[in-house]
């Protein structure tokens, strides 16, 4: 399979950023879209091609491997955080950018890759964001710091299933930024509510639960992310298809603590 990759490159967070085309061909159906990434990189360092086409404002110069985060490469971590022909993660629901393969791709198509665009996440170089915003409101409140003991055994705090089902699925929020890209208003909420959710769904997490909900919401808004307007644009793209019915429950907590202020 062949593509044209119309990537955004940007040097620095105060460059003026642009895009660049290449070519990319011999690319198999089964080959990962990093892994397609990894070939274009092997490719710019052995200057086997240079950008074939510039948009307007790019003087044209060869500007060495493109920059891109990624880690586990199991769907896991999150790290891979890119926006693909105007989607978070690409065209596959249910996925991140590590598990998109380039079947789901017609062959000879043009492929448009950005970084993610939110007020939050500040670009560092070329598709690499700053996602250190997330770490902060995690620090605010999202953890639970009364002393529990030790490991209790599994029957001795009595947990309804569907709540704790409920908090698992809120937990497996692997924090990528898709929802904030993603919403028109660069709003984190998505993943403030799982986290808060999951925690607020267990007995040891309601001790601090009005004001975990209060200190991450006035963090996240503190790191400039934008106000929910319930489009529901974050539950489509999630890769983990974490619900907008936790927000519901995150609102109620912030109420809640300010009422008792």
């Amino acid at each position: 399979m062949k593509f044209t990759l119309k990537i955004w490159r940007q040097e620095n967070a105060k460059a003026k950023g642009h895009f660049e085309t290449y070519k990319v061909d011999g690319i198999s159906p089964d080959t990962s879209f990093l892994e397609m990434m990894d070939i274009l990189n092997e490719q710019l360092v052995n200057e086997k091609i240079n950008p074939v086409a510039f948009d307007k404002g790019c003087k044209g110069e060869h500007s060495g491997p493109v920059s891109f985060d990624h880690d586990c490469r199991e769907g896991i971590c999150g790290a891979c955080s890119l926006y693909i022909n105007g989607r978070a993660h690409g065209p596959e629901s249910g996925v991140t950018t590590c598990q998109l393969y380039m079947r789901k791709f017609k062959d000879g198509s043009t492929i448009t890759i950005e970084p993610w665009r939110s007020s939050g996440f500040p670009i560092i170089k070329d598709l690499v964001v700053d996602r250190r915003a997330y770490d902060k409101i995690l620090q605010a409140g999202g953890f639970i710091s009364v002393n529990t003991g030790g490991v209790p055994d599994a029957n001795a705090i009595p947990i309804k299933k569907e709540k704790a089902d409920k908090s698992m699925d809120a937990a497996a929020c692997i924090g990528c930024g898709a929802c904030a890209a993603t919403c028109k208003n660069g709003s984190a909420m998505l993943f403030v509510a799982a986290r808060v959710s999951s925690l607020a769904l267990l007995p040891q997490g309601k001790i601090e639960g009005a004001r975990r909900a209060k200190a991450m919401v006035d963090t996240m808004d503190a790191l400039g992310f934008g106000s929910c307007t319930n489009t529901r644009a974050c539950e489509m793209e999630c890769p983990k298809g974490i619900s907008v019915e936790h927000i519901a429950r995150l609102n109620r907590e912030f109420l809640s603590a300010k009422l008792s202020e």
